[in-house]
């Protein structure tokens, strides 16, 4: 979205305190363990940009609370398997040999937008330790849910997302759809009928660079809307404004075992 149309977006600019206030009516509050998706164009033009979203979350959550963002980079992966866009097949090997080796100081994220790029880079952030599937969190709770992030089965029980499952977390999805709810993975693989596969990343090992293979699942998010509505059907879900977007705010512990049990019965459907 243009600036001009984000601006035509909102009646009024969006500001810390106003976008703090929305956050508080949608059901966020101090102490709660968020894991946030966001689109900045969606809540409309807000003053000072994704900074002042940023300090409306930690406003409302405060640092008894803990803030937890995707920290993606799907480009630090194995080339082969890449589709948004694909690569030719020539350069497969000279990008395993020369990507640099995922470091959580530097290494951007990929698609999450303007939000999350700039969360991973904030003061007191801590950066999960994964090629791929990092997450960044801030708060009461942020080393313990960035700590131990297997490279095995990167969204999986040794990752953040199990940490905020045990935290009894909340998703919010800010001017994003299910789609985007990582959240959904986690159920992934939990139902049974999962495809395994070889992943690939660059890391550094012992203090040197090297192309590190590891275990994984084939996920599809794909399917996660569909879930999502049928989820929000039973009524676990809280549909609100946050600025000009609309958002949706819901327990993670609840939408995983949902996911993980529609997944059980689809994946038996389609075997």
């Amino acid at each position: 979205m243009s600036e001009q149309a984000t601006i035509e977006n909102a009646p009024r600019p969006r500001t810390r305190q106003s976008l703090a206030a929305d956050l508080r009516r949608l059901g966020l509050a101090p102490g709660m363990a968020v894991l946030v998706h966001s689109s900045l164009s969606s809540l409309g033009w807000v003053t000072g940009g994704p900074v002042a979203v940023i300090q409306a979350l930690q406003d409302v959550l405060t640092p008894q609370g803990t803030l937890v963002m995707p920290a993606h980079s799907s480009d630090y992966s194995e080339p082969s398997y890449w589709r948004h866009p694909p690569v030719p097949e020539a350069w497969f090997q000279v990008i395993r040999d020369a990507m640099p080796a995922f470091d959580p100081r530097l290494t951007p994220t990929r698609g999450l937008g303007r939000i999350a790029e700039l969360f991973r880079t904030w003061p007191d952030v801590y950066r999960s330790y994964h090629p791929r599937d990092s997450f960044a969190a801030w708060g009461r709770h942020a080393g313990a849910v960035t700590a131990g992030h297997s490279l095995d089965y990167g969204l999986g029980e040794q990752s953040p997302l199990a940490r905020v499952y045990d935290l009894d977390g909340r998703v919010l999805l800010l001017g994003v759809g299910y789609d985007r709810n990582t959240s959904f993975h986690l159920a992934e693989y939990r139902a049974p009928g999962v495809e395994p596969f070889i992943e690939a990343g660059p890391v550094l090992q012992d203090g040197r660079r090297v192309w590190q293979t590891f275990q994984d699942i084939v996920t599809d998010s794909d399917i996660f809307p569909d879930i999502g509505a049928e989820f929000e059907a039973t009524g676990r879900v809280t549909v609100g404004q946050v600025g000009s977007a609309e958002c949706r705010f819901f327990s993670l512990p609840a939408a995983v075992d949902f996911a993980q049990a529609w997944l059980t019965n689809y994946r038996q459907e389609e075997s």
